[in-house]
This record gives C-alpha cells, structure tokens and sequence, in this order.
C-alpha cells in the first residue's frame, strides 16, 4: 500500500468483505481496543490500535474512498488523485485522536446521522458520548459491560438474578438455553444519562461451563463414548450423558445401541437431547464418536481367544 498500511488486515477481513462485514467487524474492533476499557498499562498500545482502527474503517466504509484505496494504496485526495464529490464532512476530537466522518448518503449535510451508518454511533452506545468537538453533551448514559458465570443447570432452565453493578442493584432474566459466550443486552439499565437523558445500555457476556463428559457447541453436545473391542465386534449398548430436561441438575444418561462391527471412530446421533433451543421450540442433537479401547495388557486366555478370532 502506498501509505503503508494495509486496512483490510487492520480489521481482519479480505478484499471482497461487504459493507455489512465492515460494519461488524470495526463495532466488534473497537470495543474491544477502546482506551476506556483496558488497563493503564495497556492504554498506550490500545490507543495506537485503537487509531488504526478507526483509521481503516473511515476509508473502506466510504465506497469511493474504498475504490481509490483499492486502487491507488490511498484515499487521502490530497496525494495527487483527486477529491471526492457530492460528500459531507464532520469531524471532530477524542482524547488525543481526531477524527473525520465523510458521507455521500442522502442525509448529508442535513441529517446529522449522516445515511445509514455512522461510526460514532458506537461510541455513543458503548461509552454514553459521540466526541465531535470535545463539546458536545452526551446523549445518553454510559453503558456498561460484565461478565457472569452462571452454572450449567440454570443455562438449560433459565433464572432470574440479581446483580450488582456499577449502576446499582439490577435484576436480569437469562433466558433458557443460555450458551458460554452468549451476549445479552438489557436496554436502559446502564449509567443514567445527564439532564434527563436516557440511561445507557447493560450488557452482560456469559460463562457457562460444560459439565465432564461432553461440550456444547450450538444446540448440540458432543461426546466421545469408549468401547471395548468385544463390543465393537458383537454389538451391544453404552451410556452417553445427554441434557435431561425432567432432572434438577439437567442432567441425565440415555443408552445408545452399538451395531456389531462398528469402527473407530464411527459418528452416531441421538436425536432431541442435546440443549433446549435459544427462544425456540424443542432440543439439539447428541453427536457421539466411538473410541474403540485396546487392551494394554491380556492374560494368556485371552491373548489366545484373540490370536484365534484373528485367524479367521
């Protein structure tokens, strides 16, 4: 790149992302990066990361700018390439960073959301403020981020809780089918907004573990189920943890029929109970893989049943 910098690395995306991939992936970037949500030790180089961010994402949101990167190595018009026609220009200052927002949507000059998509909008919605000017009055409270663990049963059943944060005391349903990782958003129960604003937003990333014996990915568990080798070449039946909806702790134990001559590493399905579905009807599937266990040691009666079974 003539400038240096590659942005569509700096977001982590390729080439052919679209508008939308942009979007999400400079939302998912900057919370992340954001100076107000690091250590101090860490504020220097989250601010560094944080400008190159933004930076990237200015040029490949604005589809004309995009095309002049794409094809120059630069969208700065000032370089020798030429200016950009019909936009409207915003720009203004946070912390030590200043930043311009140019559009070419119907709402320039006049809306000040400026089209479909305003970067800053995100600033707003994580942080309660926008930083044009270094003047303007928030709009909204801060919002504010968590994270809870919660135990496996309530995940499957759902519970309501009572948490304390940095707004006080608030109580919270979690829906059931909760899964590690999920995201919840409570509109309106982060910090009170000045002067009568609305309050911000709280959003609270969940840790959920899994119990011993499977993971939960989606909907669906996965469990690896040992047999012995005589099992494998006769037949006959294991027991596979599955989520049981009628225990207290959720969970249960469900036989599984293992045909005659199944392989290392055959795939078998239990249907409908895996995890209940998130706002949906019904649950996921069991994936279960055989392992077939061999034998460290035999004695020499079965050494001897084994060496004749292999000679037919």
């Amino acid at each position: 790149m003539a400038n240096g910098k590659d942005y569509y690395k700096v977001l982590g995306i390729d080439k052919n992302a679209s508008e939308e991939d942009v979007k999400k992936a400079y939302r998912k970037l900057a919370r992340e990066h954001h100076p107000d949500v690091v250590s101090e030790k860490d504020k220097e180089a989250a601010e560094k990361r944080f400008k190159e961010i933004n930076e990237a994402y200015r040029v490949l949101s604005d589809a004309e700018k995009r095309k002049m990167y794409d094809t120059y190595g630069t969208a700065d018009p000032n370089q020798g390439f030429g200016g950009f026609s019909g936009g409207a220009g915003r720009g203004g200052q946070w912390g030590p960073f200043t930043y311009t927002y140019t559009s070419n949507g119907p709402n320039a000059g006049g809306n000040p959301e400026y089209g479909d998509f305003d970067p800053f909008d995100i600033f707003e919605s994580m942080f309660g403020f926008r930083g044009f000017g270094g003047q303007r009055a928030p709009r909204r409270g801060k919002s504010l981020y968590y994270q809870l663990n919660i135990e496996f049963r309530e995940a499957v059943f759902g519970v309501e809780k009572e948490v304390s944060i940095e707004s006080g005391k608030v109580k919270i349903k979690i829906p059931s089918g909760a899964r590690d990782g999920l995201e919840l958003k409570f509109t309106g129960k982060g910090m009170p907004g000045p002067s009568g604003t609305p309050a911000g937003d709280l959003f609270i990333t969940l840790k959920v573990p899994s119990p011993k014996g499977f993971k939960v990915a989606g909907d669906d568990l996965y469990v690896v189920a040992e047999i012995d080798i005589v099992t494998a070449a006769i037949g006959g039946t294991v027991e596979v943890p599955v989520v049981d909806l009628a225990s207290s702790d959720a969970l249960g134990k469900a036989k599984l029929k293992i045909s005659a001559g199944t392989q290392y590493g055959a795939r078998l399905l239990i249907r409908g109970k895996g995890m209940p579905r998130l706002h949906g009807r019904g649950q996921g599937d069991v994936m279960v893989q055989i392992a077939v266990v061999v034998p460290k040691t035999l004695n020499k009666k079965q050494r001897s049943l084994l060496e004749e079974l292999g000679t037919l």
